[in-house]
């Protein structure tokens, strides 16, 4: 170790992270303040008595031990941790786990073959440089995925695998037998099959070819397989769907709630092709209003313990990717007998409510219904009639989205908070090559919707658990979303800060209320997207679970799914218990349905991972012939290696590299959001409006590279 830079005064603070580092560059190894003294090079007593002070110190701190008097160890927080890694693209990890509040940082050096989202076993020790923790992973207990998608490079007498994901750091080594069939340059699907501990390249074997790069069939098998998720249906699951019949047998109508007669009608994206909520309309003698919401009732179809809920189960939710529906449901199920189609007589689960005019719950009704949907209506034909007043059933659309109004301020008074933001499309060719970039918007005909659904939602849940007996609460599955990180917030204040917008944090309520007026008063701002991307990013994630903690976001003490069990399995999962419940049952275990939860939160964030991936690589796709062209642009997001900017005309993100910025040295302000010239001063800053010329497009790593383009002084 170099010898410790003093100063004419000794700077404590400085010299204690060197004692520390010295403990932590051998954690396992004993040191008594001599042994130290060397390592530093150390020779005067003065800085020799301040090291015993320090050794006293850090003793008292917990961060290390005294074995025997005037010998010491560096002292394992937990010892041994077990966690699941993360891994950047810079190389290095971090280790997530319920015993420590911080994250466990890895080296590169330290990783030992972990690849990202192994469950591993770290040896842990303090981290040289500050009080956060540090360690080396010394067991990979079960790796996070066998599979990876690349391409192939085949030489005379051998192969290598190059993965698309930065996350995987290794080329795989392919012998030529176990090619299946691969040919150079082609993408395809490789698993490791053996990993030597004194090697640093795994072997591995292809196990699927996808077919010729950057086809359009091809990269979107990728995005599937790159996340692990299906694109087909194995053959018995088809047949097993088809083997359902689509008559209704007599008992059902005898058993169930008919609701033939009354007005019922979908409203749904023009694209959609499966149809799992239906509104009825009815209005009632003492002038209050009866409103229906139909779901499909799944449950009824997908049994336990059968290969289609096996199935459904598995892939936990539909995945919506740019040109198609990967469906939960085979399509015989999702399409046709579960799917609530005009003129056809139904199966469905229901929650029925009388409202009065100002929207208010007089009573309520949960159970198995029939129904016979009079018409499908688009968002875009819905919201023509609220806009004009005439269309099929003028009246009743326009009395649901009077009585939607009500519930959704109502919602927004009790502290609810509005995210909504404008979905990315594309209209594509007969090849699936994107030809145009447009942004579809939420109106009040999708607000219509949304509000009566979450008004099922939210009561399906304080039904079951909303027990002031402990001894009456049952087991249920939950939608949770937990408070955001205080951080976060005061982070994203500060942002906020630069466009003259503010939050207030001394409350709940204060920070809901603040927050949605920030969101209104943004709309048709240059910062709308900017604002509204940081906003979700300073929230915490929704997940499923049982154990309730209500709804942040929706400001809901109880919220569950139960309106799409078509494409999610919670809301299966829901349906089920709801009516054992309500027939009586007995609560189910909570350890086997939070299992449940977790494999369907997972699969969520897998599903959405792909859709955004898929969306990346049409934005990459769709630029690729205009390299060279400038564009106006905000940027989107800060990192110690560059800026991102997102172009105002189509939401495409790319990155200008630090290595692109010539005119000064730029270090990375990770508080402020931005990048400043050490020397010049200038900022990069969220949110700063730029110009940038596009520099490459690459389809493999669904990657965009900008440059920035100085503005022309007019008065030159």
């Amino acid at each position: 170790m170099s010898r410790l830079k003093r100063k004419q005064k000794v700077d404590r603070k400085s010299f204690k992270n060197s004692v520390i580092s010295v403990f932590s560059s051998n954690p396992k190894k004993n040191y008594n303040y001599k042994q130290i003294a060397k390592a530093l090079l150390v020779k005067k007593n003065d800085e020799k008595k301040l090291i015993i002070d320090l050794l006293n110190e850090l003793r008292g701190e917990g961060l290390i031990e005294e074995l025997i008097p005037g010998k010491f160890k560096l002292k394992s927080a937990v010892g041994y941790i077990i966690g699941k890694i993360d891994i950047t693209s810079a190389g290095y990890g971090f280790v997530t786990t319920d015993s420590l509040e911080d994250d466990v940082f890895i080296a590169k050096s330290n990783l030992n073959k972990a690849l990202h989202g192994d469950m591993v076993k770290v040896y842990l020790y303090a981290h040289r440089k500050s009080r956060k923790f540090e360690g080396e992973v010394v067991e990979i207990l079960e790796r996070a995925r066998e599979t990876f998608v690349g391409i192939v490079e085949i030489l005379d007498k051998y192969a290598f695998f190059e993965p698309d994901s930065k996350q995987m750091p290794y080329d795989l080594f392919i012998p030529l037998e176990k090619l299946n069939g691969a040919k150079n340059g082609q993408k395809v699907v490789a698993k490791i099959t053996d990993w030597p501990s004194k090697v640093k390249n795994p072997y591995g074997e292809v196990v699927e070819v996808l077919g010729n790069q950057g086809e359009h069939e091809t990269e979107i098998h990728a995005i599937l397989a790159e996340f692990e998720l299906p694109y087909k249906f194995l053959k018995e699951v088809e047949e097993e769907a088809e083997k359902i019949p689509l008559e209704i047998s007599q008992e059902e109508y005898a058993g169930r709630k008919d609701f033939r007669g009354t007005t019922t009608f979908t409203i749904d994206p023009d694209d959609a092709k499966d149809f799992d909520d239906a509104l009825s309309i009815k209005k009632l003698d003492n002038g209050n209003w009866e409103i229906g919401v139909h779901i499909a009732d799944v449950s009824h179809y997908v049994k336990p313990k059968t290969i289609l809920d096996d199935e459904a189960l598995e892939r936990a939710t539909s995945v919506y990717l740019v040109d198609r529906v990967v469906p939960m449901l085979p399509e015989h199920l999702s399409n046709y007998i579960c799917s609530l189609r005009p003129d056809e007589e139904k199966l469905c689960f229901s929650a029925v409510f009388e409202l009065t005019e100002g929207a208010r719950i007089i009573s309520e009704w949960f159970g198995k219904t029939i129904i016979k949907s009079d018409r499908r209506f688009t968002y875009a034909e819905a919201q023509n009639i609220i806009n004009t007043g005439e269309g099929d059933f003028a009246a009743e659309v326009l009395k649901l989205n009077e009585l939607a109004i009500e519930l959704r301020d109502n919602r927004f008074s009790n502290g609810a908070i509005s995210f909504e933001r404008d979905e990315v499309k594309f209209d594509l060719d007969e090849k699936g090559k994107p030809i145009r970039v447009y942004f579809r918007e939420h109106g009040l005909s999708n607000e219509l919707v949304e509000e009566f659904m979450l008004l099922a939602n939210k009561r399906v849940a304080e039904f079951i658990g909303n027990k002031p007996n402990k001894s009456e609460r049952k087991t249920f599955v939950y939608r949770i979303h937990d408070k955001p990180n205080p951080e976060k917030l005061q982070k994203f204040n500060r942002v906020l800060n630069k466009f003259g917008h503010k939050l207030l944090l001394s409350s709940d309520n204060a920070i809901s209320n603040t927050l949605n007026k920030v969101l209104t008063d943004v709309k048709g701002k240059p910062e709308q997207d900017l604002v509204e991307t940081l906003a979700v990013r300073s929230m915490a994630k929704a997940v499923y679970s049982c154990g309730n903690i209500g709804h942040y976001g929706l400001a809901f003490p109880y919220y569950t799914h139960f309106t799409s069990p078509i494409r999610r399995y919670p809301d299966i999962m829901v349906h089920r218990m709801l009516f054992d419940y309500l027939n009586g049952g007995e609560s189910k275990s909570k350890t086997k349905y939070e299992k449940l939860c977790k494999h369907s939160s997972d699969q969520e964030q897998l599903a959405t991972e792909a859709e955004r991936a898929s969306i990346k690589f049409k934005q990459v796709e769709f630029m690729q012939d205009k390299i060279g062209k400038v564009f106006d642009g905000l940027i989107s997001g800060v990192s110690e290696y560059g800026i991102f900017v997102e172009i105002i005309e189509n939401k495409c993100e790319g990155l200008v590299s630090i290595r692109e910025l010539m005119d000064d040295f730029y270090e990375y302000d990770d508080d402020n959001y931005w990048l400043m010239g050490r020397h010049s001063g200038k900022i990069y800053q969220l949110g700063d409006k730029v110009k940038v010329e596009v520099l490459r497009a690459n389809l493999q790593k669904k990657q965009l590279d900008y440059i920035f383009v100085e503005e022309e002084n007019p008065e030159k």
